[in-house]
């Protein structure tokens, strides 16, 4: 299958962009979320909770080529080369590497460029590289207020805020928050409440992340 071109924009003052080829039919993009294990007395095994997710990282080779080209002498390859891996240079404004936008067939990522490896592949007679490899690993990036916003964090503590309806229960509230409803404890603790009855429409409470840790009993409810 024939190379395709990927355009690598940088963000900023002056903005640029770089074209270059790739294999299409070899890159991958991954994502990962990071969990905390969390040991409990009197329990048959750990507690896993979420604790955030990973940026998509997409890993892709490109391929440069001055041997086929009708300049003589032949080009050194790392001329075209170089801008790619300057990609990962400081820039004195920012005090971090450039952001980029990559476009490739479908997908289009918003990233830096955090690894490139250059594979130097063919040689003119005098040792002037004419043909290289570069592997390159970009990671997504998103700007944190957007991100907050998207991911809809209520409280630095992942706990959230309920405001309650009409004929609405302490055990109906777990139900669809939990999806437990006998994990009604955690909130009536939190919140003060020593009637589970006594909620009323507009009352605000706050929903703590599980498990939670009755302060005054030190018992853990999971």
């Amino acid at each position: 299958m024939p190379l395709k071109r990927l355009t690598i924009t940088k963000e900023g003052k002056p903005a640029s962009r770089l074209t270059v080829l790739y294999n299409p039919e070899e890159y991958t993009v991954s994502k990962d979320n990071n969990f905390a294990v969390q040991s409990v007395p009197g329990l048959g095994a750990p507690i896993v909770q979420f604790v955030n997710g990973n940026q998509r990282t997409l890993e892709v080779e490109l391929f440069f080529d001055s041997y086929d080209t009708p300049t003589l002498p032949k080009e050194d390859v790392r001329l075209q080369t170089g801008p790619v891996v300057r990609l990962m240079d400081i820039e004195s404004e920012t005090h971090a590497p450039p952001v980029l936008l990559v476009n490739m067939a479908s997908l289009q990522l918003r990233c830096v460029l955090s690894r490139v490896s250059e594979h130097f592949i063919m040689f003119m007679p005098n040792g002037v590289p004419v043909r290289a490899r570069l592997t390159c690993t970009f990671i997504e990036t998103r700007d944190p207020t957007q991100e907050a916003k998207a991911a809809n964090l209520q409280t630095a503590d992942f706990s959230k805020v309920h405001t309650v309806t009409s004929g609405e229960t302490l055990s109906e509230i777990a139900g669809d928050l939990y999806r437990d409803p006998g994990q009604w404890r955690p909130i009536a603790i939190a919140n003060g409440i020593a009637d589970p009855l006594s909620i009323e429409p507009g009352q605000t409470l706050r929903v703590p992340a599980l498990p939670f840790t009755d302060p005054e009993s030190g018992e853990v409810l999971v």
